[in-house]
């Protein structure tokens, strides 16, 4: 009874209206499956028409309650239209997941290749997509939880924002930009809206995906030398499971947290702890 009293109640997310940014991707599947079995109303919001009809048919398979919307995290209108359908459907906005991001292939610098042969268009695509792609949701769907005082944002940083990572230029300073961003604007929100306005961030650690496997993964299937480096600083030895984030997500969302505001949580398997000595 104590379990289902904790769990129902300090750790419950359950009727909350989340809004989740790329949505269509495996990060955001994931944290949105999670969500519509923990009883919150989900949101899907992605660019990709095609990602959305997947990702809905998936979460409303077993009876979730979600919709998805086609929406631009860089585009101030759109963003601005999604938050008026969520209100004029369900009222109000509880929490958004800032996880559309990602780094690019020709934003990822070849072995071979120096900082000063990267396009610059490839470095601005992907500082715009992870710094103002979590900027500007926040201005709009930030300001309806302003208004209702209350609400929780929660943003995606790295392992690149603790320490320098090869390779990853453009995608290392908007992470480092995220994590402070999410500092700077939970300490905005608390001042001007009241306590029950939180901004927090998680920083993944290593967790093969879509976007990293070439470079983690031989065609093989055996491990490249990256990852050899990865799992050697990692404590845990080995790569997380996309799952894994989840309950950290969830935790920072709930009652649980409510004194908890301007974090960075490393769900890294040790990575951001440890010198590798």
């Amino acid at each position: 009874m104590i379990k289902d009293k904790i769990m129902n109640g300090q750790f419950s997310i359950e009727g909350k209206v989340a809004i989740i940014t790329g949505a269509g991707g495996v990060l955001g599947g994931s944290i949105a499956k999670s969500f519509v079995e923990a009883g919150v109303k989900v949101v899907a919001l992605d660019i990709r028409q095609e990602q959305l009809d997947i990702r809905i048919k998936e979460l409303t398979a077993e009876g979730g309650e979600a919709i998805g919307i086609v929406g631009n995290v860089l585009d101030i209108d759109s963003l601005e239209e999604v938050s008026k359908q969520v209100v004029a459907k369900w009222g109000r906005i509880d929490i958004l997941l800032n996880i559309a991001g990602g780094n690019t292939p020709k934003g990822t610098l070849a072995p071979d290749q120096a900082f000063f042969d990267m396009p610059v268009a490839e470095w601005e695509k992907v500082t715009s997509l992870n710094m103002n792609g979590t900027v500007y949701p926040s201005m709009v769907f930030g300001k309806v939880m302003a208004e209702q005082k209350s609400g929780c944002i929660i943003n995606i940083s790295s392992m690149a924002a603790y320490s320098a990572i090869t390779r990853v230029p453009g995608y290392s300073a908007a992470k480092t930009a995220v994590s402070n961003f999410t500092q700077w604007l939970a300490s905005e929100m608390a001042l001007k809206y009241g306590d029950a306005v939180r901004v927090n961030a998680i920083a993944p650690g290593f967790f093969i995906g879509d976007q990293n496997r070439a470079v983690l993964i031989n065609p093989d299937g055996s491990l490249t030398d990256r990852s050899k480096k990865v799992l050697a600083k990692t404590p845990m030895g080995r790569f997380g499971d996309i799952t894994e984030l989840n309950g950290a997500v969830q935790f920072l969302c709930s009652k649980a947290a409510s004194f908890i505001t301007g974090v960075v949580l490393p769900v890294d398997g040790g990575f951001s702890s440890f010198s590798g000595v």
